[in-house]
């Protein structure tokens, strides 16, 4: 839904994590209303077939190899897309993993700080290397993925990964504040468990699935598709006065 019909015709978003899950489905969306996309991922197989798959529909997308763990990746990332398309118009802060699951006890330095690098470490890097450009421009929307764990605090499974979501929410927070009055909206979505590769990357096993399912009442997990549609929303003139917020999607759970 935006506001204006036609009104990302022509404009462009930086995705990173693009390769699968969220990320695909919110490029294809992108692609739908006539965005051009640049699609950033570590899994460079996957990021070619997310944009061989916008480029059969009709769309303009470039594929950028791009570990959001190293900052010079996402600079020359931010810098690609501006040669290739002109100007950045929305970032999408997909990219993050809770790495592997593990118990408070149990976190190492190493899982901890993979797990910081990713999810927390990826969006300042990616705001960082886009928020001069969009000053410039004098307007952009940047949206960052957080999650409800950090809500509940990733007790037994996640606690490293929750710290790190709520990181992101704070972060998106003062940057939101920071530029709201120079043409920035910066917000973040705080899902509950979403039908991806996320869960099978982190090892969660079965009987922790089942948890999870069992605190949504709509009995399902989410889908790609749906954090998508929400981005788009976030990013469109039918919400303008809207910056600094995280919106939950979760079914009605993810609160106990």
């Amino acid at each position: 839904m935006t506001g204006t019909p036609g009104y990302f015709q022509g404009k462009t978003i930086v995705i990173t994590g693009a390769a699968s899950g969220i990320g695909r489905a919110t490029a294809q969306i992108f692609t739908r209303e006539g965005a051009h996309v640049v699609a950033c991922d570590i899994d460079e197989e996957g990021n070619d077939n997310t944009v061989e798959i916008i480029r059969q529909t009709g769309g303009r997308a470039l594929a950028v190899a791009t570990d959001v763990t190293r900052r010079e990746d996402v600079d020359a990332a931010v810098a690609e897309a501006i040669r290739e398309f002109g100007r950045i118009d929305f970032m999408f802060n997909c990219a993050g993993a809770a790495v592997r699951r593990s118990a408070f006890l149990d976190i190492d330095d190493d899982l901890w700080r993979r797990t910081w690098a990713i999810n927390v470490d990826g969006v300042l890097y990616g705001m960082q290397a886009v928020l001069p450009h969009m000053l410039e421009n004098g307007r952009g929307v940047i949206v960052n993925v957080a999650s409800m764990s950090h809500k509940r605090g990733g007790p037994g499974t996640s606690v490293h990964y929750a710290s790190a979501k709520g990181a992101v929410l704070t972060m998106t927070l003062g940057v939101a504040r920071e530029f709201a009055n120079r043409g920035i909206r910066c917000l973040s979505i705080s899902p509950g468990p979403v039908e991806t590769p996320f869960q099978a990357a982190a090892a969660t096993t079965p009987d922790t699935m089942a948890t999870f399912l069992s605190d949504v009442p709509m009995g399902r997990f989410g889908k790609p598709e749906e954090i998508g549609e929400l981005v788009l929303f976030m990013c469109s003139d039918a919400c303008e006065f809207m910056t600094a917020d995280t919106v939950y999607v979760n079914g009605g759970g993810g609160w106990r």
